[in-house]
């Protein structure tokens, strides 16, 4: 080879690597999917129109919320562990799909620590427990001493078997040592209308919908299942605040992307995330519809859906739910 051509290809490995590291540092350079696991118009779909369309104006390029609900939350997820590592495709997820559904199915079609790159926490939101106001009971103790007293004679409604809701019912169980009867409701209407009629005495929901209840009169809020009080109903406590130390069941939503995607790409992702959650009128916009605002480093969110699978573990013991 001679001098010349060696150094003809020598210019165009330089070349081709400088149009690789340009290309690396314009991302986005294309549109971005934002994949929510539940139907449009709910509340995934309020958690990330807003960031999405923030991220759109930051970018410069568009941010589209993609829908795609069913199986668990599992749909969404999987298609998101399997699109390219490339931080074109974002995931908005919860608690219930990336801790829980660990516990509550055998096989799932990917591995939510292995397959998935954590971004960041977005917020947290707690179950919030209801009772009819023809319960005797008051107050978080009130309660415990009544279902001690009389063993088996209440029943609690969730939104569903293998819910936040339901977990947060039995962990109260074997907590405080009573012995309440779990009600499933498929969804959180049929269960609020069913409580609201005085047929099961108490509730467990989210604060979103427990909210306007609670200001009206027609339920009244015994405690909040969250380490800390909600900004949401600030004056209702908190279960810990009862005699239960530690106690914390929150459903938390995070962002993820597919794992192996770029550092560069994924904390990009995070600076610019992180920022638009924690603007003012993001933060109020979602403490209005009961959540609270929590961003986190890529770890602690890591951190966080580790901790819950030991802990959703041991109550599926203790409440005898077995995995699908």
């Amino acid at each position: 080879m001679s001098i010349n051509v060696w150094a003809r290809n020598l210019v165009a490995v330089a070349l081709l690597g400088l149009a690789m590291a340009a290309g690396a540092q314009v991302y986005p350079s294309k549109t971005v999917r934002f994949v929510i696991t539940y139907p449009a118009g709910g509340g995934s779909d309020f958690t990330a129109r807003p960031i999405a369309a923030k991220l759109t104006e930051r970018w410069g390029q568009s941010v589209v919320v993609d829908s795609r609900p069913g199986g668990s939350a599992m749909i969404g997820t999987d298609f998101v562990s399997k699109s390219p590592a490339d931080g074109y495709t974002l995931l908005l997820s919860a608690s219930s799909e990336m801790s829980m559904n660990v516990v509550l199915f055998k096989k799932m079609p990917y591995d939510p620590l292995r397959d998935l790159q954590p971004i960041t926490l977005v917020g947290t939101a707690p179950t919030v427990l209801l009772a009819h106001p023809s319960l005797p009971a008051k107050s978080m103790k009130e309660l415990i001493a009544l279902a001690r007293a009389k063993p088996g004679s209440l029943s609690y409604a969730s939104i569903g078997n293998g819910t936040p809701q339901h977990f947060a019912g039995e962990l109260m169980k074997t907590t405080f040592n009573i012995d309440m009867v779990h009600v499933p409701y498929k969804g959180a209407a049929p269960a609020l209308i069913d409580l609201l009629g005085g047929h099961v005495p108490i509730g467990l929901t989210a604060p979103t919908t427990a909210v306007p209840h609670i200001k009206s009169g027609r339920l009244r809020a015994l405690a909040v299942t969250s380490a800390q009080r909600s900004g949401a109903i600030p004056d209702v406590p908190t279960v810990a605040e009862s005699g239960a130390s530690g106690f914390d069941i929150v459903q938390w939503y995070g962002i993820w992307v597919a794992a192996k995607t770029p550092k560069e790409i994924t904390d990009k992702i995070h600076v610019d995330i992180v920022s638009i959650i924690q603007s003012p009128d993001y933060k109020q916009r979602q403490l209005e519809a009961g959540t609270d605002i929590v961003a986190s480093s890529a770890e602690a969110l890591s951190n966080r859906q580790k901790i819950d699978i030991e802990k959703y573990r041991k109550i599926a013991v203790a409440a005898g739910i077995k995995p699908e």
